[in-house]
């Protein structure tokens, strides 16, 4: 059964996350990409369950029912800090499961417990579609996306539209309530995406951009177990990127995710959650099982 759980973060916002499974269990926190909301998540959270993980699916701040920031904190430093306070909520360092965003956001607050010899937030990773470089041109596009409409949508199926437009590969949904999880009803009757505008604003900046650096230490310093999925028409992130990734962290794994662009886990839900089954079963509790 689902509950609806709420963490504060360290500058006083609330943020909500859906839980499924028993408490009790090995956590699994999953987070989303920008723009998107929780529960993007679900169908891989009920699996997460049934397999015997306590699977939570957090909106991030600025996305969904999580609040919006007033001073426009949508900076990495802050995801990432959200990042690791959710993480200290658990009895045990839960696994990451991160998709753009959330990955980026996992990886920044595993490298900032790196830098100051902290015991990590997480007990692994998995980074869906993302790692330490991304294709300019694929960004700008996800960031061209989120920007248009910003007087909203008049219809579920002109907001349906649009995504095909931007996803064409994805067949459209016969059934647009769906869609209702992502959108806003304003009181002027519009929709509008179930996100901050100001989250937006100055993501490609240099100073947003001037992270190579960061990332590369982070993933250089990764111990715990670690699998990057990609979607083999991903935009966002290339085999070269991929391969980089992996020359730097060699112990990680790796799944690359045919029929499946950026959006992984909404393209092929059955083959991503699959091999998320597959490697926290062989790798996480194998690890945990395995004597000192």
């Amino acid at each position: 059964m689902k509950q609806e759980i709420t963490f504060k973060t360290p500058d006083g916002l609330t943020l909500r996350a859906d839980a499924w499974g028993d408490p009790k269990a090995d956590p699994v926190l999953l987070l989303h990409g920008g723009g998107q909301p929780r529960h993007a998540w679900a169908g891989t959270a009920e699996a997460l369950a049934a397999g015997g993980w306590y699977a939570v699916s957090l909106d991030l701040r600025g996305h969904g029912d999580s609040d919006w920031c007033p001073q426009g904190r949508y900076d990495h430093r802050s995801f990432a800090a959200d990042v690791s306070t959710v993480a200290e909520f658990f009895e045990r360092p839960p696994v990451l499961v991160g998709a753009s965003l959330g990955g980026m956001s996992s990886l920044f607050a595993l490298g900032h417990a790196q830098n100051e010899q902290r015991p990590p937030p997480a007990s692994a990773l998995v980074l869906v579609d993302i790692a330490t470089r991304m294709e300019i041109d694929g960004a700008k596009r996800i960031l061209a996306f989120m920007s248009q409409k910003p007087e909203g949508f008049a219809s579920l199926e002109e907001a349906a539209e649009a995504i095909s437009t931007y996803n064409p590969h994805r067949p459209k949904p016969k059934d647009l309530n769906g869609l209702k999880k992502n959108l806003r009803l304003g009181e002027d009757g519009r929709y509008r995406w179930h996100w901050d505008p100001a989250f937006v604003e100055g993501r490609l900046t240099p100073d947003s951009m001037n992270m190579l650096d960061t990332l590369d230490a982070a993933a250089r310093g990764l111990s715990i177990p670690t699998l990057l999925v990609r979607g083999r028409m991903s935009d966002l992130l290339s085999q070269e990127g991929a391969d980089t990734f992996l020359e730097q962290v060699p112990h990680a794994h790796f799944v690359d995710v045919s029929d499946a662009g950026h959006m992984v886990a909404g393209d092929r839900n059955d083959l991503f959650t699959r091999a998320v089954l597959d490697f926290l079963s062989e790798q996480v509790r194998r690890s945990s099982a395995s004597p000192n």
